[in-house]
């Protein structure tokens, strides 16, 4: 028994060995280069109002993210927060992006278009309106009409998912007066 165990452990060691240091040679190095994986987002204010519909999946989708920092409340109403966040616009677009020999829609062009600001109660403006844009194509087969629908329900669920990500990161290098 105990030479199987010898003889497994000289084995471990001899094929398993190498491996686990070249992990963690590969882990050192990714630490030594400051790589990180991303965390959550803090903001520099402490309350925030929100000006989307409580039913928005976009609103849901960001104040869940805000949320998730732990240190930011969303406000009820404009009123008590210290920032606004105001949306200015919210819009999506389909564009014809090629044509086949038949003169079919080939391919779509899927944008996805926000604008915003950050202000307080007051007015004063802590981020000018910022516009944001995102593009997607999208193949488009007749034959497989239901099937393209719902991977266009797809690709905008991305470009949105994208897009809070995108707010995040402008919300989170706002200068505010202490």
């Amino acid at each position: 028994m105990q030479a199987s165990l010898r003889h497994s452990f000289r084995h471990f060691v001899l094929t398993r060995l190498p491996l686990l240091a070249a992990v963690m040679m590969a882990m050192s190095l990714l630490t030594a280069c400051g790589f990180a994986l991303r965390g959550p987002v803090a903001l520099p204010f402490k309350s925030i109002y929100i000006g989307m519909p409580e039913s928005s999946s976009l609103g849901g989708e960001l104040r869940r993210q805000i949320r998730a920092n732990g240190q930011t409340q969303i406000m009820a109403n404009a009123a008590d927060a210290q920032v606004i966040l105001e949306v200015m616009g919210e819009t999506r677009d389909k564009q014809i992006l090629s044509l086949n020999s038949q003169g079919r829609v080939r391919e779509y062009n899927l944008i996805y278009n926000f604008r915003f600001r950050l202000r307080d109660n007051v007015g004063k403006e802590y981020l000018e309106p910022v516009d944001i844009q995102l593009k997607r194509n999208i193949s488009f087969n007749e034959t497989q009409v239901l099937a393209k629908e719902a991977e266009e329900v797809l690709l905008y669920r991305d470009m949105q998912s994208d897009l809070v990500q995108q707010i995040m990161r402008r919300l989170a290098v706002v200068k505010m007066d202490d």
